[in-house]
């Protein structure tokens, strides 16, 4: 069976589709709302094994406040460049802030879930002058969860196996795309709450990820991300990139938790004020790991608060 050409990815709706050429690679990008210098940016980044189309309830309703939302492909993810190199979180700080610049702006809110929510965290604090405010669903500062994982045992056996498990060389490519993709829908299975995998959303949106991730490359470039952030501990890149996060970043966080996330636990989230003193955590009833997925008109919501509030946007 041939592979899902990365085209499948543009899917049709209230949105246009666009590539933008940022940090010497081509991005998939899908934008709504208001265009202009003075309508304020939101730049949404997915998790891991996921796309642009986790947002899109998201981009519908920030286009709807006046914003300007714009839902990315990770570098090696959906219609983006697959470079085989760039998964360390120096380039991927780097990618979106040459995103904001490309898209003509001098300063955006970032939203982001799991791994792109670290990619949030890394921007603001290498490209502090780009980023007016960020907020995180499901995803802790990098050095809460590394913390937390070393001297919490609950967080330890939720988050290590998965994690090393994916340190493994093609297998863990292999298990990711065998059987058309169903380890991703699994993985969306164990990690949300028990309402919306009952739901028929769920599994339109567990066969447009699980096509997503047979795109060719997409599986090794996903799993990149965690292999850098794994092997770099013992590098001096991966050293100097936590001493540089280790700092209190001054503006406003917002970060949204499901109360039944399986996968990061509130524990870990609350050791993250200690990088982000203005930081205002949200948590969810009756969601799980997926949360701006499971509760899209909440998370919504409080994003468009945060957002009116950080920008001073009416």
């Amino acid at each position: 069976m041939s592979k899902p050409d990365p085209s499948t990815v543009r899917i049709d709706g209230p949105w246009t589709h666009r590539d933008i050429h940022a940090n010497g690679i081509r991005f998939h990008v899908v934008e709504t709302g208001a265009q202009g210098a003075d309508v304020p940016l939101v730049v949404l980044l997915h998790g891991f094994a996921d796309f642009w189309w986790s947002w899109r309830h998201q981009l519908a309703a920030l286009a709807e406040a006046g914003f300007r939302a714009v839902a990315v492909d990770l570098r090696g993810y959906g219609d983006t460049d697959k470079p085989p190199r760039g998964y360390d979180g120096w380039t991927l700080a780097g990618d979106v802030a040459g995103l904001i610049r490309a898209l003509g702006h001098n300063d955006a809110t970032l939203v982001g879930h799991a791994d792109g929510g670290l990619v949030c965290w890394a921007t603001a604090v290498l490209h502090p002058r780009l980023v007016s405010s960020i907020a995180l669903i499901s995803s802790p500062h990098p050095i809460a969860l590394k913390r937390s994982v070393l001297r919490d045992n609950p967080q330890r056996v939720a988050w290590l196996p998965t994690f090393l498990s994916h340190q493994l060389p093609w297998l863990p490519e292999r298990k990711l795309t065998d059987s058309n993709g169903f380890a991703v829908e699994r993985m969306l299975r164990l990690h949300a709450g028990p309402a919306w995998p009952a739901t028929s959303e769920f599994a339109e949106t567990a066969q447009r990820m699980r096509s997503a991730i047979q795109i060719p490359g997409a599986a090794h470039c996903a799993l990149e991300y965690q292999r850098w952030a794994f092997r770099s501990q013992w590098r001096p890149d991966g050293r100097r990139f936590m001493t540089a996060m280790d700092e209190q970043i001054r503006i406003p966080v917002l970060q949204i938790h499901g109360d039944l996330d399986p996968f990061v636990l509130v524990s870990t989230f609350r050791r993250c004020t200690t990088w982000a003193p203005r930081r205002e955590l949200v948590s969810l009833g009756g969601a799980g790991h997926y949360v701006h997925q499971e509760t899209p008109d909440q998370v919504s919501a409080e994003l468009i608060r945060f957002t009116k509030h950080s920008t001073g946007h009416a």
